[in-house]
């Protein structure tokens, strides 16, 4: 599939020079736009069009950005950015949490834009659209936007290669084959390896913590790798994952 003219992106902000930028910017790389100027007109959109991926706004009239997004994911999956003047963490948390996939602050640069467009655009087509599964594979081991080839022995986020280190690579096997099972470091270590364990949790938290910031956008609100106080560590299962 060509992921660009077989893309259409829908451009939402209540400034029209905005959306009308925007667009130029995404045509000139070979996608097709579609322009709408608050939320109830982006809802509009997407019935009439087979839209792939989303730009949206917070701030608009008639129906706000996240309103919209709520309204959005009770039926699509698609990828959501939200393109914002809002630029304080918990903005960016709040739109994460209410279903964006990722936030870019205004004023944007447009080549940063287009790279998250087409990583976005990236991870969703390889995925899997809504009401498409991808084709099983036992050896490719699939969590969200993660992926572990254990063929090519290679590992993805959102469909950029992460360089792991041979034991990195161990402990994600492990968490990602049991995914939202919870394992002590003593079983973590054990398992990987093949050693007793003894006084190994500190040697565990730190390649838990190296994994962590090579697979997390805000490895300090970890998506995937969580700690559980007392007992230990798991990669959260996501859903469709």
């Amino acid at each position: 599939m060509n992921s660009t003219e077989d893309s259409v992106i829908l451009v939402v902000d209540d400034d029209r020079d905005i959306v009308n930028a925007i667009s130029k910017i995404l045509e000139l790389e070979g996608y097709r736009t579609v322009k709408a100027y608050n939320g109830l007109e982006a809802l509009d959109k997407l019935v009439d069009n087979d839209i792939k991926l989303i730009l949206i706004d917070i701030m608009m009239p008639k129906l706000d950005g996240l309103s919209a997004m709520m309204r959005i994911r009770e039926k699509k999956n698609i990828p959501i950015i939200v393109l914002s003047a809002k630029s304080e963490d918990s903005d960016k948390i709040l739109g994460l949490s209410m279903g964006a996939d990722d936030y870019i602050t205004k004023p944007y640069n447009p080549m940063e834009l287009v790279a998250r467009v087409r990583s976005n655009l990236r991870r969703y087509l390889t995925l899997g659209a809504a009401g498409t599964a991808p084709v099983k594979d036992e050896n490719i081991l699939r969590n969200g936007g993660l992926a572990l080839d254990r063929n090519a022995r290679q590992f993805t986020v959102d469909g950029d290669p992460v360089k792991l280190t041979a034991t990195e690579y161990k402990i994600t096997e492990l968490l990602m084959e049991n995914a939202g099972r919870v394992f002590s470091a003593e079983e973590i270590y054990s398992k990987v390896w093949n050693e007793d364990s003894f006084s190994v949790e500190n040697t565990v938290m730190v390649h838990i913590r190296h994994i962590r910031e090579k697979i997390e956008t805000d490895p300090g609100n970890p998506r995937y790798l969580k700690v559980v106080w007392g007992i230990g560590y798991k990669i959260e299962k996501i859903s469709g994952g």
